[in-house]
């Protein structure tokens, strides 16, 4: 039986030569791109380094913010609730969000890009709901500037990974440089033996990039990787969700300074299958509260994603691109259709 190769932890990125456009730095720059481009091929996700973009305070800061909110009496969160807006932005009680039919267990805040005219009665169209706490708003939004930065830095040198030109990268920026953005802020207490499913269950995310930060808690993100030829051997106790994949599930535990990241399946659409979205979960059965908090940078609401030009040059220099060909989509026709009939009622899973 083929044993598995040494690949047991995802690779760390440090973006720090894309933070200034020192033109010495270029040598950093295209190794940096290169780990992207293996990263993305090879998993679908990598640390990235972000200790020169991001005093580490600030996101523990964040933390404590987000564990002050979870404290509070259940009549309290609920003063949020996502049936007073869109059932997209506001508070989800515990075992409220549902992936593959099954209750997650964790609770948590979601938050959209703010719309114009909004409308509570259209899917993702309502307002964001903010707890009372002070400075928990303006330290979240001081992140989700952050974090679109970040997202743009990021997509710049995956460009770079492409061998896309100068001119691809600017059309391809101007089809996120007004993301849609989606961030959430969750809290996972300890998973019951007895709990008929995950923490939260496997999935793939539809979007552009994930930047997650979590607390120190270990042993609880989860990430499949493909390995063809050895079988999965899933200890977690619980219902496989891989299907026939053969591979293994690893865990992605935290690193000081670093974000976990992630290609959702715009990314699949963009390099017409050459990177793949990844699936991934969570299984908490520490003692501990873990307190973790993605950001999902994406695509402009109204952007047309479609196949890039610099895959069809690699598709004529003989690169092996698997699967069927993406068709195009409207970014915001493609998030409506996901998940637009889960907000109709309470209760249902939007991720």
């Amino acid at each position: 039986m083929p044993q598995p190769a040494a690949l047991d932890t995802l690779p760390i990125i440090d973006i720090a030569p894309f933070l200034n456009s020192d033109l010495g730095n270029a040598h950093n720059r295209s190794a940096t791109a290169a780990a992207l481009h293996s990263a993305c091929i090879g998993y679908g996700f990598f640390y990235l380094d972000l200790r020169a973009f991001v005093d580490p305070a600030e996101p523990e800061e964040l933390t404590r913010l987000a564990r002050e909110f979870f404290a509070l009496s259940q009549e309290d969160k609920d003063k949020i609730s996502l049936k007073n807006q869109d059932h997209a932005r506001g508070y989800a009680r515990l075992k409220e969000n549902v992936t593959n039919g099954k209750a997650d267990n964790h609770e948590g805040i979601d938050f959209y890009k703010p719309v114009e005219h909004p409308d509570k009665t259209k899917p993702v169209w309502g307002e964001n709901q903010w707890p009372t706490i002070p400075l928990f708003r303006e330290k979240y939004e001081e992140w989700i500037e952050k974090m679109k930065k970040l997202g743009l830095i990021v997509m710049e040198a995956m460009s770079f990974g492409l061998g896309m030109t100068r001119e691809e990268w600017q059309q391809l920026r101007s089809q996120v440089d007004d993301s849609f953005w989606v961030m959430r802020i969750i809290g996972y207490p300890p998973l019951p033996n007895d709990h008929d499913g995950y923490s939260c269950g496997a999935h793939r995310d539809y979007g552009c990039l994930t930047f997650l930060y979590a607390d120190p808690t270990p042993s609880a993100l989860q990430v499949f990787v493909k390995r063809p030829g050895v079988p999965n051997e899933d200890t977690s106790g619980l219902p496989a969700e891989q299907g026939l994949e053969e591979g293994i599930w690893i865990n992605a535990d935290p690193i000081p300074g670093c974000v976990v990241c992630n290609i959702g399946e715009m990314w699949e659409t963009w390099t017409d299958g050459l990177y793949r979205s990844t699936l991934h979960r969570v299984v908490h059965r520490g003692s501990n509260y873990r307190v973790s908090i993605p950001f999902f940078f994406e695509p402009n609401f109204d952007a047309l994603v479609e196949p890039l030009e610099t895959i069809s040059r690699m598709k004529e220099k003989g690169v092996a691109i698997p699967g069927a060909s993406r068709k195009s989509v409207v970014y915001g026709d493609f998030l409506v259709g996901k998940v637009g009939n889960n907000f109709a009622a309470e209760g249902k899973g939007r991720y």
